[in-house]
């Protein structure tokens, strides 16, 4: 019973492909149709994770902040998060006068775009990867630093300076944790000797590499929370400065593309940590789809915790905190894990 459960994504898999060539569809396009398939039924499980994840950050932050949170509409406020995405879906799409529209339409679209595509890679359960690439990791952290254009794009063609600063103040920070986080990445590489992400999890049959990696997991956590916007590193949102960033001029369903990357890229960095730090979808008694789901959602809650408890911070000591801390840990890590490996192998390990 517990294996049915285990393959039920894969059979599934199989069978629409038999089901396709029954069709007399050859077999090359019935792949390329599956893998349309799979990317389509990864936004849908993203969008619904997304729905349940903004009503439970909002019930952690009110029990946080000791208040009841959404409460109102539906069984303990579940409800509310759709009542919201309605509004939003009817709310008046006001572009102003002196926009670039061509730009300011197109940004939140490669935001979320960009956000969704991440998901191709990551191994979702054993043998459960839309594109299982050999430079997976290397594919999520490139494609994941394309989000900094969008955000310039929506701030610089906005016509507002407050919009303007917020997008300015986020790709400086973007840009620059973006450096720690992928050199907080690369002890795991060298460890497991391969940037494809399967072979990062079966790499951790033993030992995972939170273990053998603490000072990187941390690090990469930090610099996630950055990459984010997460408080308390959310100094391009400081609404008390620049209103709502780079998004002010937004409305809508536009503002709400740019809400939902957030949330995705937020599902995205915590699955990540989940897969390179935590064994991924390795796991005694449940079905492997079922751990990492498990591992990612307590990722998230424990950034969702931090957000939630850290007061903001001053943005010259968000970017120094990089520059002067974060990068040279990165960089004491991997010279510190070359010489582990060196001296692990010479010990005929």
């Amino acid at each position: 019973m517990m294996q049915k459960i285990e393959t039920i994504f894969v059979d599934l898999a199989d069978w629409f492909i038999v089901l396709l060539q029954g069709w007399g569809i050859p077999l090359a396009w019935a792949d390329a149709i599956l893998l349309l398939v799979q990317f389509l039924g990864v936004v849908a499980i993203v969008l619904f994770n997304i729905t349940i994840l903004v009503w439970l950050e909002r019930k952690v932050s009110g029990f946080i902040q000791e208040r009841p949170g959404p409460n109102r509409l539906g069984p303990f406020g579940i409800l509310q998060t759709i009542a919201d995405a309605l509004k939003l879906l009817t709310k008046e799409d006001i572009i102003p006068s002196k926009t670039d529209r061509w730009i300011f339409r197109t940004a939140p679209i490669l935001f979320m775009t960009v956000s969704v595509m991440l998901y191709i890679v990551l191994p979702l359960g054993k043998d459960m990867q839309v594109v299982d690439l050999n430079v997976g990791l290397f594919f999520f952290i490139s494609l994941g630093s394309l989000s900094t254009i969008a955000v310039l794009m929506g701030g610089w063609s906005s016509n507002n300076k407050w919009s303007l600063i917020g997008a300015m103040r986020s790709v400086a920070q973007m840009i620059s944790y973006e450096i720690p986080l992928a050199l907080s990445l690369m002890g795991v590489v060298m460890i497991a000797g391969s940037l494809r992400l399967s072979d990062i999890v079966a790499a951790q049959g033993n030992v995972w590499f939170i273990i053998l990696q603490p000072i990187a997991f941390l690090t990469y956590f930090i610099a996630a929370t950055a990459e984010l916007n997460r408080g308390p590193f959310d100094m391009p949102e400081a609404e008390q400065e620049l209103t709502a960033g780079a998004y002010t001029e937004y409305s809508g369903m536009r503002y709400a593309l740019f809400f939902l990357a957030e949330y995705t890229n937020l599902v995205a960095v915590s699955a990540l940590a989940s897969t390179v730090f935590l064994g991924g979808w390795q796991g005694p008694g449940l079905p492997s789809w079922l751990w990492i789901i498990i591992k990612t959602w307590l990722v998230m809650f424990v950034f969702m915790w931090i957000k939630w408890t850290l007061p903001r911070i001053r943005m010259d000591h968000l970017m120094a905190f990089s520059w002067k801390v974060l990068i040279p840990v990165s960089l004491f890590n991997i010279v510190a894990t070359g010489f582990g490996l060196y001296i692990f192998k010479g010990l005929g390990g």
